[in-house]
């Protein structure tokens, strides 16, 4: 079957923009030959700082024919009915049309229209230019002389050439002629800019691709990828380092380049007293560049690995020598910001109000940026008041948290107080992605205590599903601060997630409450700590989320939450609240669990339909009565719910919920039994009553761990 090779060249596409425009291009192209009534076997994309490419395998030459039913009006319609008609579906005369017949509706006509199907490379050709036109760029731009001309093409970059061609392995490809923007599709490009610029013809993928190789393109980005991974490893090695690894870097490097080529540089050894950090941003931000370290995890070097787009004469010297000289003058820059972070203010007088209402020792310069902060009078958010009153909060908060998660209090709140110190730096004015860090540095050079140097820095975290969580408790007593309060904050004032949108990141801050919580396996009634209500419906919701990313089912956690009545735990205890989940999902996996299931479900429907009706349901089990019924089978029931809500009391006062779920487990066999042998409905009304009764505790002893009728089958 024949394949379709489409290419997009353009200038240099960014590098944050290529993996996505790549698959957009490959599903856009796909939807509309799939609309078309075109199906293929294969689809892959590709992309360079310069192309996108679409590789299309066992596309069909052309799409099927249709015969498409249109419904007329009724045979004895009017004349003018039936003009319409003819109109519409494109008929001469009503002799063309058929007569189907309905035994309701009687005899109407109906137009047997046939469509023949078309070429691919006419619907390839048809469907591109709108595909182009409209493409979903985040930023475009407009060039040339056509710019000013209204609906001129708009492209990321401006785009250079068209490439497409189809057709089969065994034959000559043809190219899908198409115009876009004054450029006409073709079967040429060119290679590398400055290694191979000129034109070549190609015919087919496997030819495009062996001839861009050949021109020093290296067209699959996973490649690139792992020949710059590959060759910087080798340099670093042969020098007894390895590379410091950064994957989102080597993911933009690989979208900088076309042809990888992997040097190394240097810096002063001097430099090398500045935080790593520090020093890997610099080279990161500035020169896209690779750090290195001594083999094994050891301390940063002086050396460090650029990838360049070209194989220089001189083997890379000059480039090195060029990237040295820029990193150079950044890393001093950053040893001055270093070097200045670390001397008194020279506005010190203006912050003995500030730092005598905050406890601060104007002696140590982290608690002048503490007080220069406040000073300031910086605005964390119009209806939520400055930074500093917001660190008053956190502090007064981690302090109240802190005997909560076993901390030192005094200790949560020096460390609260200092967490947002290193915002008025130097380094943190520079590189923002470090603030935190850098305030553990400072705290350690001031002799601040081990906790509180390690809760300045971790109190952000966690920032996302692989960011570490705090495990200290101080850092974790003011990381719940941090956020609680802003979740707090934003709620009172009504500035909630909608949709899609959350500008403040609440979701993030609630997710990052949760896996504290359980990753430390702290119970923590967050009742006590924020306003109950839809705060506490949200984190339910961001729960569920956690638990669904964890394996857990959605539809367990709404069964806890929904039940949970009698001694079980807290509902705004999250670890209580996800353990219970675990044990309830663990019970239901076994033939106990399913059966229990399906026996209370029963259950609860036979009662809710004789609740429904009026029906009276007796407020205890009679055991006299049961007795005279003569039925063993509801007294076994009666006699194992004693047992299981004995169980469940001591179970359930301990949060011991496996235990609990085995106490459940007990009334399987009973239940099934029950069901088996005895008529609920019986005529006798004092009977059906107190039979009604045995259910009702049945459901009341289930509901007290969990309430089954939310539980999917």
């Amino acid at each position: 079957m024949p394949d379709l090779l489409l290419e997009l060249r353009s200038e240099e596409i960014p590098a944050r923009m290529q993996r996505k425009a790549a698959g957009d291009l490959k599903t856009l192209v796909t939807d509309a030959l799939i609309a078309a009534g075109l199906t293929f076997e294969g689809a892959r994309e590709y992309w360079t700082p310069r192309r996108l490419t679409l590789d299309i395998r066992g596309l069909d030459a052309r799409s099927r024919d249709v015969v498409e039913e249109r419904k007329g009006p009724r045979t004895d319609a009017n004349e003018k009915a039936i003009e319409g008609f003819l109109r519409g579906a494109g008929l001469t005369s009503i002799s063309e049309a058929h007569v189907h017949s309905d035994p309701k509706k009687g005899d109407f006509y109906v137009a047997h229209i046939r469509k023949s199907g078309r070429p691919a490379e006419e619907i390839v050709a048809s469907v591109m230019p709108g595909i182009i036109r409209d493409f979903p760029w985040p930023k475009s731009m407009r060039w040339g002389a056509a710019s000013a001309e209204p609906g001129s093409l708009r492209w990321v970059r401006p785009l250079q050439s068209i490439l497409c061609t189809f057709g089969p392995e065994t034959a000559e490809p043809v190219v899908v002629d198409f115009e876009v923007g004054g450029i006409r599709s073709g079967n040429r490009t060119v290679g590398h800019r400055f290694h191979a610029p000129g034109e070549f013809a190609v015919r087919r993928f496997a030819d495009y691709a062996d001839k861009l190789e050949k021109a020093q393109v290296v067209l699959d980005a996973e490649r690139r990828r792992e020949i710059i991974r590959h060759d910087a490893e080798n340099l670093a090695f042969a020098r007894g380092l390895e590379v410091v690894p950064d994957e989102a870097l080597l993911e933009e490097v690989s979208g900088l380049v076309e042809w990888p080529v992997a040097i190394m540089g240097g810096f002063d050894e001097a430099f090398l007293d500045i935080p790593p950090e520090v020093i890997r941003s610099t080279i990161r931000a500035n020169q896209k560049c690779f750090v290195t370290r001594r083999q094994g995890g050891g301390e940063l070097s002086n050396d460090f690995i650029l990838v360049s787009n070209i194989e220089a004469p001189d083997g890379g010297a000059e480039i090195a020598r060029g990237n040295g000289k820029v990193v150079r003058a950044r890393l001093s820059d950053a040893l001055y910001f270093w070097e200045t972070d670390r001397r008194d203010l020279p506005d010190l007088e203006g912050l003995r109000t500030s730092a005598a209402d905050l406890g601060l020792d104007l002696a140590k310069p982290l608690d002048q940026r503490m007080a220069k902060l406040d000073a300031l009078g910086v605005t964390f958010h119009a209806k939520l008041g400055s930074q500093g009153q917001r660190v008053r909060r956190i502090a007064a908060l981690a302090e109240a948290i802190a005997p909560l998660v076993g901390a030192d209090p005094a200790q949560a709140r020096r460390a609260a107080l200092l967490a947002k110190a290193d915002l008025t730096t130097e380094a943190v004015g520079e590189f923002p992605e470090l603030q935190g860090l850098m305030g553990r540095y400072y705290a350690a050079l001031q002799g601040e205590a081990p906790a509180v140097q390690a809760a300045v820095e971790d109190h952000y975290k966690p920032l996302g599903p692989g960011d570490r969580v705090p495990a200290e408790p101080v850092a974790i007593a003011v990381a719940l601060a941090d956020k609680l309060d802003t979740l707090v904050g934003f709620w009172s004032i009504d500035e909630k997630p909608t949709g899609s949108k959350d500008p403040y990141a609440l979701r993030r801050a609630a997710l990052g409450v949760i896996r504290i919580l359980l990753a430390n396996e702290i119970g923590l009634r967050l009742g006590e700590l924020v306003p109950a209500g839809d705060l506490i419906a949200f984190f339910h919701d961001r729960l569920k989320v956690q638990l669904r990313d964890e394996g857990a089912r959605h539809d367990l956690l709404d069964a806890v939450l929904s039940g949970g009545s009698g001694g079980a735990g807290a509902k705004d205890d999250l670890l209580d609240v996800s353990r219970r989940v675990a044990a309830l999902g663990a019970f239901l996996d076994t033939p106990d669990g399913a059966n229990l299931l399906a026996g209370t479900r029963r259950a609860a429907n036979i009662l809710a339909a004789e609740e429904k009706k009026g029906a009276v349901v007796a407020s205890s089990v009679d055991r006299d009565l049961l007795a005279s019924a003569g039925e063993p089978a509801e007294r076994a029931l009666a006699d194992a719910i004693d047992r299981a809500e004995g169980r469940l009391d001591e179970a359930l006062a301990t949060r011991d919920y496996p235990k609990a779920m085995a106490a459940l487990a007990e009334l399987r066999p009973v239940v099934d039994g029950f069901f088996e042998a005895v008529l609920v409905n019986a005529e006798d009304e004092r009977l059906r009553a107190n039979r009604l009764a045995l259910l009702s505790r049945i459901r009341a002893a289930t509901l007290r761990v969990a309430d089954f009728s939310r539980i999917s089958s």
